[in-house]
């Protein structure tokens, strides 16, 4: 498994770079505005243009990967990032932005393509699981990481969209120094979200409100952060808290989901996320300590609703629609993500920074009487008959799902046989 880690450290480190250059441009984006003193409301309504540029990069990115190829799609899709994080202080008007955030988002949905396909055609049956592991664990660590560069510069300056361009830079160069063959590239085939409603409302519920409660908080988090009072280095380990706190409380949730019925486990996370919600909107800053720790358990627990969505989506499905269901949840959150930044902008115009977390609450609270109808008017899957929990992450393309090793449908790819060949002569 090492050995197959460091075939891969090239695409790694693309990986890092640019999942940390993109993970600091959302947060310092989300701080300039509001230091500019923008209405919470016509922030929410720019920021989330990124989500819209991200739902429609992952429908329609594969047909300029399919026509250039791999490496030469990357290179465009990061060099157009890159450029797009320059031209956001040549004039600050919100037209401008939005359209900015909605090419930063079809952008990134391409190279996240390109990207998750080169690790799913790198993988066999026998590593893909611990793969899929690897890709989640640099993915967070790099967001959280990217947190932290907020700090460099004064926010209101030239100087940090230069530091995020050039960041979305150097992702290119590890990439087209490589030696690896470009892998071939597959539409991921989606089922209609009524069709998959139909067989598991839940979990289609689950992966939408998720959309809402993580795409709210990661566009409007550091403009709550700004209106409490927080400074920019508060602020930046603010966010990074939150995000280490999704990838930390993955991994226990699971053992629970493994060991009991799945709705009800949604059910209590939804419950304990909206208690969270409302400890933060009724305490706000009065303490840094109190405030982060009610943040990473409710973005922690919200984090884990997508995953559980999938895993009781997948638990009601034969193994050869795995990927087309997931393809179809990842399109639900898409569209919660959408509907979560002009929301809760709106609830923060009205109700000030708490509107924020009250919101967040209103959501979860739904969630869990959805499920609670459900779990009294459907069937439960029984626990010895559930698949294996899986740590899903949303933040990627419909091409990462292939990699879940929950899905029998997997067919190892050439390069892979090329690949392992190539490591038994190197040792």
């Amino acid at each position: 498994m090492t050995r197959m880690v460091t075939s891969l450290s090239a695409l790694i480190l693309s990986i890092v770079l640019l999942v940390s250059g993109n993970a600091f441009l959302m947060t310092l984006l989300g701080i300039r505005l509001s230091i500019e003193e923008v209405s919470p409301n016509v922030i929410g309504w720019v920021l989330v243009c990124y989500s819209i540029g991200f739902v429609l990069g992952t429908l329609y990115v594969h047909k300029i990967i399919g026509r250039v190829g791999h490496i030469r799609a990357f290179a465009a899709f990061a060099a157009m990032a890159a450029v797009v994080s320059l031209m956001y202080p040549m004039a600050v008007s919100m037209i401008f932005w939005a359209v900015l955030r909605v090419l930063s988002g079809f952008t990134i949905a391409g190279v996240l393509v390109v990207i998750e396909s080169w690790f799913s055609s790198r993988a066999t049956n026998a590593n893909r699981g611990a793969l899929f592991a690897v890709y989640q664990i640099v993915f967070y660590l790099s967001a959280a990481g990217g947190q932290l560069i907020v700090n460099v510069g004064d926010p209101g300056s030239f100087l940090p969209f230069s530091l995020a361009a050039i960041l979305l830079t150097l992702a290119l160069i590890p990439l087209a120094l490589t030696r690896m063959e470009a892998p071939a590239i597959e539409q991921v085939h989606r089922m209609s979200i009524f069709k998959l409603g139909r067989e598991s409302f839940s979990g289609v519920a689950g992966a939408l409100i998720s959309g809402v409660m993580i795409g709210g908080f990661y566009a409007l988090g550091p403009v709550y952060a700004t209106l409490v009072g927080l400074d920019v280095a508060r602020t930046s380990t603010f966010m990074a808290s939150a995000i280490i706190a999704a990838m930390l409380l993955a991994w226990p949730l699971g053992r629970v989901c493994d060991r009991f019925d799945r709705r009800r486990v949604m059910f209590w996370v939804a419950l304990i996320a909206s208690a969270s919600a409302v400890g933060v909107g009724v305490f706000g800053a009065a303490s840094l300590a109190l405030l982060t720790l009610l943040v990473g358990l409710f973005t922690g627990l919200s984090a884990t609703l997508y995953p559980i969505a999938v895993a009781i989506t997948n638990d009601r499905m034969d193994s050869n629609r795995i990927v087309a269901a997931s393809a179809t949840l990842l399109l639900s959150y898409g569209i919660g993500s959408v509907i979560g930044p002009i929301t809760m902008a709106e609830l923060i115009n009205i109700m000030g920074p708490s509107g924020l977390f009250y919101g967040n609450a209103g959501f979860l609270v739904l969630l869990a009487v959805i499920t609670s109808y459900r779990i009294s008017h459907t069937d439960d899957v029984p626990v010895e008959e559930q698949e294996h929990f899986v740590p899903a992450m949303p933040e990627a393309s419909p091409v990462l799902s292939e990699l879940d090793p929950r899905n029998t449908e997997f067919h190892e790819s050439p390069e892979v046989e090329e690949m392992q060949e190539e490591l038994r002569q190197a040792g």
